[in-house]
């Protein structure tokens, strides 16, 4: 991540992807369900209880439930995700100093 900050509450996404080894589409859909990363591990019990589904395939049969597609039309990782934020970030620190005029002061 380049050093870069990483926000707070994305951090239990990252871990969750990382523990439960899933896709970034696949953390993008639990973020678009708005399901808790916390919980996560009671969904994807299905080594000691048989009749659950993967949780992989399990998010997918309740984005399709909910939006009627089967996968986001476009996959943006958690560090894609990051990076545009900062970047947004930045770029209004930028607009804001050229109203304030904070750039002509130390030009001078």
């Amino acid at each position: 991540m380049n050093g870069k900050r990483i926000p707070q509450k994305l951090v239990p996404w990252l871990e969750a992807r990382k523990r439960y080894r899933l896709s970034h589409a696949h953390v993008q859909m639990a973020r678009e369900l708005g399901l808790n990363p916390a919980k996560l591990g009671g969904m994807a019990n299905n080594q000691q209880e048989r009749w659950k589904a993967p949780l992989p395939q399990f998010l997918e049969q309740l984005y399709l439930k909910r939006f009627g597609v089967p996968r986001p039309a476009e996959v943006i990782s958690l560090e894609e995700l990051i990076s545009r934020q900062q970047a947004r970030k930045e770029e209004k620190r930028q607009a804001q100093r050229k109203r304030s005029g904070f750039e002509r002061i130390q030009e001078e």
